[in-house]
């Protein structure tokens, strides 16, 4: 079963995540964070895997504790729900599209975290959302999950367009990257043996 649910709590949040990596996309996300939930849903939806989180996190402050939080705790549940990875495609990757905006992502599950983030926000807001925040979601998703992530914007100028393409191009490379390979489903897919 590929499943998880990581609790996190600290003085500043308190993070419930739930997945199903081999879910269809369903998802209940409620972070207090409007449009922050709106990403959630797009990056379960456009997955395939089943999301439920639930946070609170000092929102009087700003939204950075909440959405780095719920970034750690959807990283720690990808990492358990994945187990040794046997299986698993482990790469994947997808040019996205939406209106204005093209985002292109490509992912690696190796265990070995690392972000390079080409994107880049004509607006400081997106609402009340700040658009650097996303930065931050992805660089927590990244640590905590194991993941090699390449996000690089190629158009775009709709703040809203660039970061919804943006959750979606990584939603699809981690639906490929977590499928199961049906020519090596017993093994894991590396050489050294381990990921």
């Amino acid at each position: 079963m590929r499943r998880a649910k990581i609790t996190r709590k600290t003085a500043e949040t308190e993070i419930s995540v739930e997945i199903n990596l081999d879910g269809t996309g369903s998802y209940d996300n409620q972070t207090g964070v409007g449009f922050f939930d709106h990403m959630l849903d797009q990056l379960s939806r456009h997955s395939l895997i089943d999301m439920t989180v639930r946070a609170t996190g000092d929102l009087h402050i700003d939204d950075h504790h909440t959405v780095e939080d719920t970034g750690i705790a959807l990283g720690q549940a990808l990492t358990e729900a994945l187990g040794d990875k046997k299986g698993i495609r482990r790469y994947g990757e997808c040019h996205l599209p939406m209106d204005d905006a093209q985002v292109r992502a490509a992912l690696d599950l190796s265990g070995r975290p690392y972000l390079v983030w080409n994107m880049a926000f004509a607006a400081p807001k997106i609402g009340t959302f700040d658009t650097e925040l996303v930065r931050e979601f992805f660089q927590a998703l990244a640590t905590h999950g194991g993941i090699t992530l390449h996000v690089d914007q190629l158009h775009g100028f709709n703040a809203h367009h660039v970061a919804e393409a943006g959750f979606k191009a990584v939603a699809r490379a981690l639906r490929l990257a977590v499928e199961t390979d049906p020519r090596k489903a017993d093994a894991i897919p590396s050489t050294k043996g381990a990921l």
